[in-house]
């Protein structure tokens, strides 16, 4: 897969991959002249990197809202969501390095709301001066055992450009 907003993952196949940026603004043009006025950060979008087992509707949640709840008992749904550079390295996202992944870390009560028989695991980290959240879904917690090798393999292949290289490219996080 191409290489979006410096995120990228090679999946293995029968899964879709996307990296995309919601309608916004854009980092650090907050302050550059012509902006927005009465805009906050808030209104900051960043870029999003989402991987199914299953096709995945256009409109979607950063989390997977629209996805998550589509997921049949093999099916497996990967977040990369991007905080940006002002926060990285720092309390939430002090933790250095792509997570890997274990059934031990996945539970029902970690999804956004309760989906009978899903099962999820949250990671926050920063990589090359990048802050990140790693979400994850399992369509079934009964059967996590078999799924979460399958995420793992597919986390295994994300490749995330450091912000110096980003910056050096022209792009934004």
């Amino acid at each position: 897969m191409a290489d979006h907003y410096g995120m990228r993952a090679d999946a293995p196949p029968g899964w879709q991959v996307a990296v995309t940026r919601r309608p916004g603004i854009e980092p650090g043009t907050l302050t550059a002249p012509g902006a927005r006025s009465g805009a906050d950060e808030s209104d900051v979008t960043r870029p999003v990197l989402h991987a199914c087992t299953r096709p995945m509707p256009a409109d979607r949640g950063d989390f997977g809202s629209n996805v998550v709840d589509l997921l049949g008992p093999d099916d497996v749904f990967v977040a990369l969501v991007d905080y940006g550079t002002e926060v990285a390295d720092q309390g939430l996202f002090e933790r250095q390095g792509m997570p890997g992944l274990a059934p031990s870390q996945f539970g029902p009560n970690r999804l956004q709301r309760p989906l009978p028989g899903l099962s999820a695991s949250q990671h926050f980290f920063s990589s090359g001066g990048r802050a990140f959240c790693l979400f994850t879904v399992v369509g079934s917690h009964a059967r996590r055992m078999a799924s979460v090798p399958r995420a793992a393999a597919l986390v295994s292949t994300i490749r995330i450009t450091d912000r110096a290289t980003l910056a050096r490219q022209g792009g934004r996080p």
